[in-house]
This record gives structure tokens, C-alpha cells and sequence, in this order.
């Protein structure tokens, strides 16, 4: 068997074993993660020089330059019998390795993945704003965007520009026009993907990073002028998501920032997958539907407050991990342990698992 015939064999295991992703490094056996745990593959390891064959074989031409100048890439790669896949080759101690990331070709509904629709939706059936996702790499953002994404194409006559590095889920026209941009070979950069889609009659924009102040700062104006906005930011709460968009922006620039930002920013949502009780894994989520009194708080740049609005808000919507986990308990989807393992604050959890809860947002210390 050739190298590339072993790799694409490993590809179709992976999915056969419902693995998330394949870690293929030099001289060590295979590696799939399964329900978030890493798993040893029973067959022999690829030497460098079998990596560098597959890599060769897989990566795309406008991606060649920055493997062999910049020593590592970010592409898709479609294998036949296996899907598609997200791909990042790098260099480790002078060889070469990569990891690929499943991607499922049927976009999941918000059912599918065990979401409360509601807030999704409406957030979906907005006409204007900026709603970010936001959580670790290998969160699952990416999978909830597609589902928002296919929500509005399946209900709604408008066109959705999509930025993406690499794209993952591709999408069918339904009842939406849908254009699909990928960094690096139809854009060279998402701020430059973000200019060009304000010239493109978009109603819809996904940026799949927001990594800098241009392209956030042009989500603004696009917001600004009637169009909704989604992203996807690394940050683990919503307090933290919000104070790093204005980690952007120069510190003299930020106080003149909040107004604009506390207009435009519509939502928060805060993701992060914990183990199923039926095998797999659900997500936990941080909603934070930004209302009045959110953009009070975001304008006078007191971020400290928005963990205790969170807590004590009265909207259907906005909800805290803690309680997102004990819906998730209560449900039978996850166990009591998993999901002290997941919370922020554990003995809060714990309170409010005995039916004991604090008003006004209060922590348990």
C-alpha cells in the first residue's frame, strides 16, 4: 500500500469511528480524537518522507508557496469514500505533520445538535447587527454557524457572502443565494473579503475569524448599514469576548469605540462541547442576548457587569453555563460529574443542582 493509499484508508477509519479529527505526525502511530479523547491507531507510522508525499499530493497550488516559504498552510481536502476535510500541515523539530478535522457533508439543524432554537432563530431573523460565536478551537462554532446559516437559506429570500479560512460545511441555494469565499484562494484576506462584500448586495455576512481591527471594524459599518453580521471570536465567556474586540482598537480609541459597538453587537454565544451520556458530545452554552441594560453596561465599558446580567437576566433567551449545564443534567443528556467539569463556577452549580439558587446573580464563593 502507497502512503497516499494509507492515508486515505485512515481518512475512511476516522470517519467510520466517528472521529473528530486525525493527527498524522513522523514516526509515531496515528492518532484519532474520539469524543474529545485522544486514541492511538493500531498500524505503522508515516516516516517523514511519506508525510511529505501525501502533503505533496493533497495541498492545493495557491497553497504551495506558504508550505515552502512559511513552513505550514490551512486548506480543504476532499477524499472520495471519506468527505471533506479541514487540513493544517505544519513542520514539528524539522518534519512534517498534519492535522485533519471531519467535516460532516449533511448541515446539522439546531435539533441535531441538542440547541434551544429560540434564541438561534431570532437572532437569525434579525435585519441588522453583529452576533458572535465564540469558544476554544474544536468548540463546534463552526458546526453552529452552519446551522444558523441554513436556517436563513431555508426560510429566506437573501444573499449570504460567506468568508471562510478554510471553507468547511458547503452549502446548496435553497431559498437563499449563497457565495462562498475561501481565504487564500478566492480572497487573500478576510479584511480584504469584508471590503469587497460591502460591494457585493450582501443581506448576510459570515466572517469566519474576526482576527483584526480592520475586519471588525468594517462588520461595524456593515451592521451599521443594514446588514447582519456573524463571527466567530476565541474567547471563553462573554465578558471576555467583548473586552477583546476592543483589544483591537488603540487604548485612546476604545471609550470613543463603546457607543458604536454597544449599537451594533446584537449577541453573544459561548460554546464548549462536553461528553454525552449516550456517547459523543453536546453543546454547553453562554447566550447572551444583548438588551437594553447590555448596551447601557457595554457603552460605559463596565464588562465587569456583564457576568451578574447574565445571571439575573429575565430574558427567554440569555442564559449563564451554569444554567445551560443543569438543563443539560436535568435532561439525563450529560452526567452531574461532567458538568461540574465544564462549569465556571462549580459550587454554584452544585447550590443550584439541590434546588438552591441565589438572587440577583449572586457567586457562591
Amino acid at each position: 500500500m502507497t502512503s497516499i493509499e494509507k492515508f486515505q484508508a485512515l481518512l475512511k477509519l476516522a470517519v467510520q469511528h466517528k472521529a473528530s479529527d486525525l493527527h498524522l505526525k513522523s514516526k509515531k502511530n496515528p492518532v484519532f480524537r474520539i469524543d474529545g479523547h485522544l486514541k492511538d491507531v493500531e498500524t505503522s507510522p508515516f516516516s517523514p518522507e511519506d508525510l511529505s508525499t501525501v502533503i505533496s499530493s493533497i495541498i492545493p497550488p495557491q497553497f504551495r508557496n506558504n508550505w515552502e516559504t512559511q513552513f505550514q498552510s490551512d486548506f480543504s481536502v476532499v477524499v472520495d469514500g471519506a468527505g471533506r476535510f479541514r487540513c493544517n500541515v505544519f513542520f514539528q523539530r524539522g518534519t512534517p505533520g498534519m492535522v485533519l478535522r471531519h467535516v460532516k457533508d449533511k448541515i446539522p439543524t439546531f435539533d441535531d445538535i441538542n440547541l434551544i432554537a429560540g434564541g438561534f432563530t431570532s437572532i437569525c431573523e434579525m435585519s441588522n447587527g453583529i452576533a458572535l460565536l465564540c469558544g476554544a478551537t474544536g468548540s463546534g462554532k463552526s458546526t453552529t454557524l452552519a446551522a444558523m446559516i441554513d436556517y436563513i437559506n431555508t426560510r429566506q429570500d437573501k444573499h449570504i457572502v460567506t468568508l471562510e479560512d478554510p471553507i468547511e460545511y458547503t452549502y446548496k441555494d435553497k431559498r437563499s443565494l449563497i457565495n462562498q469565499r475561501e481565504v487564500g484562494i478566492d480572497v487573500p484576506s478576510f479584511q480584504m473579503g469584508m471590503k469587497a462584500a460591502m460591494r457585493e448586495d450582501p443581506d448576510v455576512i459570515l466572517v469566519g475569524e474576526m482576527r483584526d481591527g480592520d475586519t471588525f471594524e468594517t462588520a461595524l459599518r456593515a451592521a451599521e448599514t443594514g446588514h447582519l453580521v456573524f463571527g466567530t471570536l476565541h474567547a471563553s465567556s462573554a465578558q471576555q469576548a467583548i473586552q477583546r474586540l476592543f483589544e483591537f482598537f488603540p487604548i485612546n480609541a476604545r471609550d470613543s469605540m463603546q457607543p458604536q459597538v454597544a449599537a451594533s453587537l446584537r449577541a453573544t454565544i459561548t460554546q464548549k462541547l462536553v461528553p454525552a451520556v449516550d456517547g459523543g458530545r453536546v453543546p454547553v452554552m453562554e447566550f447572551f442576548m444583548i438588551d437594553a441594560l447590555g448596551r447601557q453596561i457595554i457603552e460605559a465599558g463596565e464588562f465587569d457587569k456583564i457576568p451578574k446580567l447574565i445571571e439575573s437576566s429575565e430574558s427567554v433567551h440569555t442564559t449563564s453555563f451554569n444554567k445551560d449545564l443543569l438543563r443539560l443534567v436535568h435532561a439525563g443528556t450529560i452526567t452531574k460529574a461532567e458538568a461540574m467539569m465544564a462549569s465556571p463556577n462549580p459550587k454554584k452549580l452544585e447550590m443550584n443542582l439541590k434546588g438552591i439558587f441565589l438572587s440577583s446573580g449572586g457567586i457562591v464563593d
